[in-house]
């Protein structure tokens, strides 16, 4: 009897310290430019030991049907979930990358392609139609757009290169640089 009541203690314990990871997620990926609800089933799905229903996603997040599918399809096209078949089974069920370092580099690889491509972007754009100017303020406007560009395309690089690496040799070179 007292290891029943000890586990179902440690189960309610266990529930309530991932319900306030989920609900931290969430409110940390809002901070970096994704909706708060694909991050807490992001987060959800992170920390399931098993494969995940729409349906106990919608029952675990108190979220309607529209909002869950609309989120686990995004999940999916970045590449953080995965849909799973269970023999006998008619639902889908969803799987999430657990490897952080895979998260990391998924993550870098969607924000690049969302954020800091269209970025690029248009710091080119202003920077070619400017180029000809000559009015002092059309020639500081291009050096400012040209040094822009070239600190993101950096910064992208960069990013690249680091997601690029293996996790351990990555690891290696920021302590290196780190100090």
């Amino acid at each position: 009897m007292f290891s029943e009541n000890k586990m179902s203690g440690e189960h309610e314990q266990l529930k309530a310290t991932r319900d306030e990871f989920v609900a931290q997620w969430g409110a940390m990926g809002s901070q970096w430019g994704i909706n708060r609800t694909m991050a807490q089933i992001h987060a959800l799905l992170m920390t399931a030991p098993e494969p995940v229903s729409t349906d106990d996603v919608m029952a675990e997040l108190q979220i309607s049907r529209g909002n869950a599918h609309t989120n686990l399809k995004e999940l999916v096209a970045w590449g953080l979930v995965r849909v799973v078949v269970k023999k006998g089974e008619r639902r889908e069920f969803f799987d999430a990358e657990k490897d952080v370092w895979q998260i990391f580099t998924i993550v870098t690889r969607e924000r690049k392609k969302r954020e800091i491509e269209p970025a690029l972007a248009v710091l080119n754009q202003c920077a070619e139609t400017t180029r000809e100017m000559k009015s002092p303020e059309a020639v500081a406007f291009y050096n400012q757009m040209r040094q822009l560009e070239e600190f993101v395309g950096f910064a992208s690089k960069v990013a690249d290169r680091v997601g690029s690496m293996k996790h351990g040799f990555a690891v290696q070179l920021a302590a290196k640089l780190l100090g």
